[in-house]
């Protein structure tokens, strides 16, 4: 299906209005996963011509992604990866952990940015960075197109190292998503000890609700409760 290429147009918009000379493009994935991190990428790139088929990840083919996931790491100026663990978003749940994965994720490059571009239309970053949401920015713009596609390579084949111990549940080829093989492994074997025990999917699951996990706010913050 035929796509515009991604610009660096709100990359120039930042740069001339707040004086912006170190970008960032901020992706994630892995938000809607049964298993596995939420995993955030912080991708500065310049102002310099992308590679050719550059977009949202999820838009190219797994081959094609692979392959260019590849060129972008050694394209890009500099590049970050953050992640949280199933224990930590059942912990603080979903909006927390996206930020914390993209702080680790910023926090680790090696330059400090002046402005940063969230992909989506809610700012779960806040300050003190100064943030640009922009709604499908993983399509629109340079940098949130490769940090999308470098983000979903890298927890990818995480989550194809951790299949290799849990061989039914196929997270290999469904990545921790929700998928029947992946549903009718929790049904028989039950949750690892990479799933999410406070999303969902656990209601449907008679045999293994006695694992699911509840947020409990408390005043100070947040706890953990078993839900019986």
């Amino acid at each position: 299906m035929p796509y515009e290429p991604p610009t660096h147009s709100v990359e120039r918009s930042l740069r001339a209005t707040l004086g912006a000379r170190t970008v960032v493009g901020v992706d994630e994935v892995g938000r809607g996963a049964w298993a596995g991190p939420v995993t955030v990428c912080a991708a500065v790139t310049g102002l310099r011509r992308p590679p050719e088929g550059l977009t949202d990840s999820k838009l190219i083919s797994v081959k094609r992604r692979t392959a260019l996931a590849r060129v972008l790491v050694g394209w890009v100026t500099s590049y970050a990866l953050g992640h949280a663990s199933p224990e930590e978003i059942d912990r603080l749940g979903m909006t927390a952990s996206l930020r914390l994965a993209a702080v680790r994720a910023l926090e680790a490059l090696p330059v400090r940015p002046d402005a940063v571009i969230l992909d989506g239309k809610h700012d779960y970053l806040g300050g003190p960075w100064r943030v640009r949401t922009v709604i499908k920015g993983d399509q629109s713009c340079v940098a949130v197109a490769a940090a999308s596609v470098i983000a979903k390579v890298h927890r990818d084949g995480m989550m194809a190292e951790i299949g290799a111990g849990h061989a039914r549940f196929c997270f290999a080829d469904n990545a921790g998503y929700p998928s029947p093989v992946h549903r009718a492994a929790l049904e028989e074997l039950g949750p690892t000890p990479h799933h999410r025990l406070s999303w969902s999917y656990l209601d449907a699951l008679p045999r293994w609700q006695h694992l699911k996990k509840v947020r409990i706010p408390d005043g100070g913050g947040e706890q953990l409760g078993l839900e019986f």
